[in-house]
């Protein structure tokens, strides 16, 4: 049987990869061991953009700005980006990336708590890319969900954690057993919930891309 690595680096071969600014930030990331959204994440996100070509998009979890960046690029229509970040280290770093590639007028990085910031946000969204702290996803989907357009996206990364969502919570070490039960529930609302249609997909460090029915009461 194929293993995932050797599948994912077969795979990775036909990726097309990133040019110019995108490429140094991502080559900057990688050597500043910040971690951004995987190669296999990214031929999907390309996928989805092409597809849905969103007006409007939110990303709760910045980093240095790679994944605004790579959304607002791969993106067949012009759109605005709103980004939100906690991490003071990282704030500037994804400011100055967006100066570099001149699109600091389309990208409002707002600075503080996701969870507060979600609540002061009013207008609609037609593609969310949930990418930050794990253990947060849970209580942010109401909010984002409130956010969310009607027949708009919603992507969540890293929801596998590495292979350890599939062990029992007494396999995991003790740090991790809150993040491994509330991505479960994350997990399940998401495939339970009313108002969503969700695929969870073995990609990358896994990922769910869910779509809001029309005509659901949230």
């Amino acid at each position: 049987m194929v293993s995932e690595e050797r599948l994912a680096a077969f795979i990775n071969t036909f990726d097309t990869g990133n040019t110019g600014i995108l490429y140094e930030i991502e080559q900057e990331a990688h050597k500043n061991y910040v971690p951004i959204i995987r190669r296999e994440m990214q031929s999907l996100l390309r996928l989805l953009l092409a597809m849905k070509q969103p007006g409007t998009i939110l990303e709760v979890g910045t980093a240095v700005g790679f994944s605004s960046l790579f959304m607002l690029f791969n993106n067949p229509q012009p759109c605005r980006i709103v980004t939100i970040e906690n991490y003071h280290k990282r704030i500037p770093v994804a400011r100055e990336n967006f100066a570099r590639a001149g699109k600091a007028d389309v990208i409002e990085l707002i600075e503080g708590d996701a969870q507060a910031v979600l609540k002061e946000l009013s207008e609609p969204f037609d593609f969310i890319f949930m990418d930050a702290a794990k253990g947060q996803y849970l209580n942010f989907l109401p909010e984002v969900l409130r956010l969310l357009k009607e027949g708009g996206t919603l992507v969540s990364d890293n929801v596998l954690q590495e292979g350890d969502i599939l062990e029992s919570r007494y396999v995991v070490t003790r740090r991790n057993r809150t993040i491994h039960k509330r991505m479960r529930e994350y997990l399940f609302e998401l495939t339970h919930h009313p108002a969503l249609i969700t695929a969870l997909l073995p990609v990358g460090d896994g990922i769910t891309v869910s779509s809001k029915r029309r005509g659901e009461q949230i």
